[in-house]
């Protein structure tokens, strides 16, 4: 099956009407973190989009609530972090987070993260995470699930030599249909699989869900083979 044309997402953009707080920090605090992309070839200067230059810039593709990606900030205050997400509730839900926690090492991509992808300087990136994402899990939507070649040849690009890749999922036919198609990607070896979330990884609201609904997560960790 064949994936979305790049730009394409699928799925919901918006979600309850956004109140109080959560209201005013998207119309006020978004902006400034946006990451724009330029126009072609032009690349994202990544070292620009922060304000001190980090240490390493760290992604993460479709943070959803936001909860991993803040705790990371907060624990990796050297670090830059990128995140793609389109929903807008998720969206305000970071914003939230990082306000509490005044971490200012965040900027956001609110399109289909292979836009960002392409965009970005080969070998820019340091680490990478994805983590539950949607499994799309009726037969005729499986391209639009966002592990496939076209996907992992992005990934693959933007990550630096040994980079880390992390990946979670707690659906039982992706937990088969991930590695599977990762497993055969020249870029990526399997350092570790596990069922229980490793040390350094941040918990998030769909690993809790996942949890009390009696599905058991696996956390996988690939490292980007050198070039």
């Amino acid at each position: 099956m064949t994936s979305p044309p790049i730009g394409r997402v699928y799925g919901r953009r918006r979600g309850r009407t956004l109140k109080g707080k959560a209201s005013e920090l998207y119309q006020t605090a978004r902006e400034p973190l946006t990451v724009a992309l330029p126009e072609p070839p032009t690349l994202v200067d990544t070292a620009a989009l922060f304000d001190t230059l980090p240490s390493e810039i760290w992604l993460e593709i479709g943070f959803g609530g936001g909860e991993h990606l803040a705790a990371q900030a907060a624990a990796h205050p050297e670090i830059g972090f990128i995140g793609c997400e389109p929903f807008i509730n998720g969206v305000s839900s970071l914003l939230v987070l990082l306000d509490a926690q005044g971490s200012r090492n965040v900027r956001i991509f609110s399109e289909d993260a292979r836009l960002l992808l392409q965009a970005l300087p080969e070998g820019a990136i340091a680490r990478a995470f994805l983590l539950f994402p949607d499994p799309w899990p009726k037969r005729r939507h499986e391209g639009r699930r966002f592990v496939n070649p076209e996907a992992l040849d992005l990934i693959a690009r933007a990550l630096a030599d040994n980079a880390e890749f992390r990946v979670a999922t707690d659906h039982a036919v992706l937990q088969d249909w991930m590695p599977a198609r990762i497993g055969i990607h020249p870029a990526f070896a399997l350092e570790s699989r596990a069922t229980e979330r490793p040390e350094g990884w941040a918990p998030t609201r769909y690993e809790a869900k996942a949890m009390r609904a009696g599905r058991h997560p696996i956390y996988l960790t690939y490292r980007r083979n050198p070039r």
